[in-house]
């Protein structure tokens, strides 16, 4: 019941802040319920399938989603995160948790620094095709890496790329980053998956919990102030950071 409780928890911040929650469930897995990083990895992987794709559905519903841009980063961001597990499986625990930890802290910062230089409306930038295609691979690919193999970390880094690349708004970014990460989520877990680290009972509760609390959270992402959901976004991979260095 406390594991259902406490994913419920982070299911709603997952949907809120577009998926920038994340880390949390990675850090408490680990810090609270002793799963081991690698298990710990490939089960919230794959548990973010479910999550994603809920909070997707609430956010395209919502009209923050831009599906052009969340597909084609996305697509490339599969990919990235499926040679990502592959370099994770090699790698051993505590460099795991000390490089996911970091990633957390940097992407916080950077976060902090881009909205509040850049404010909460943007306008979508205008590239050609092969312009869009390169930014798409590139922040897509890099993203994408880092989330298959670290696990956490890389949502505040699509974020980021989306409003610095693309001229999406803060409420844009966390809506069309749940949807890039729904192809990443994918290949990601099916790399994990054929390393052996995904605990099936594990990933029900997981599931049940984060699906629910994600499909409720993304309703409220439209209706908070720029600076309520600025903040969220920002603090929540510092609060993860921390508990995976605990």
């Amino acid at each position: 019941m406390m594991m259902l409780a406490t994913m419920f928890a982070l299911g709603l911040l997952l949907g809120f802040a577009g998926g920038g929650g994340s880390g949390f469930v990675l850090a408490l897995l680990i810090s609270v319920f002793q799963i081991p990083i690698h298990t710990a990895l490939g089960t919230s992987t794959t548990a973010m399938i479910f999550t994603v794709i809920s909070g997707s559905i609430s956010h395209f519903k919502e009209g923050n989603m831009k599906l052009k841009t969340g597909a084609m980063v996305g697509a490339f961001g599969a990919v990235g995160a499926y040679f990502g597990t592959q370099v994770a499986a090699q790698l051993p625990e505590t460099p795991l948790i000390i490089v996911s930890a970091l990633l957390l802290f940097v992407s916080s910062i950077l976060l902090f620094f881009r909205t509040r230089l850049s404010g909460s409306v943007k306008v979508e930038k205008v590239f050609s095709r092969k312009q869009y295609l390169l930014l798409a691979m590139g922040v897509g690919g890099s993203t994408g890496f880092l989330s298959g193999c670290f696990g956490i970390g890389s949502t505040p880094l699509i974020q980021l790329g989306l409003m610095i690349f693309f001229g999406l708004s803060i409420q844009q970014a966390a809506a069309t980053s749940m949807f890039v990460l729904i192809p990443i989520s994918f290949l990601g877990a099916f790399g994990f998956a054929q390393a052996g680290f995904v605990d099936i009972t594990l990933l029900v509760q997981v599931v049940a919990g984060t699906m629910i609390g994600s499909f409720i959270g993304a309703e409220f992402t439209r209706l908070a102030p720029v600076q309520v959901l600025r903040t969220v976004i920002i603090l929540l991979p510092i609060f993860g950071g921390i508990l995976l260095l605990t």
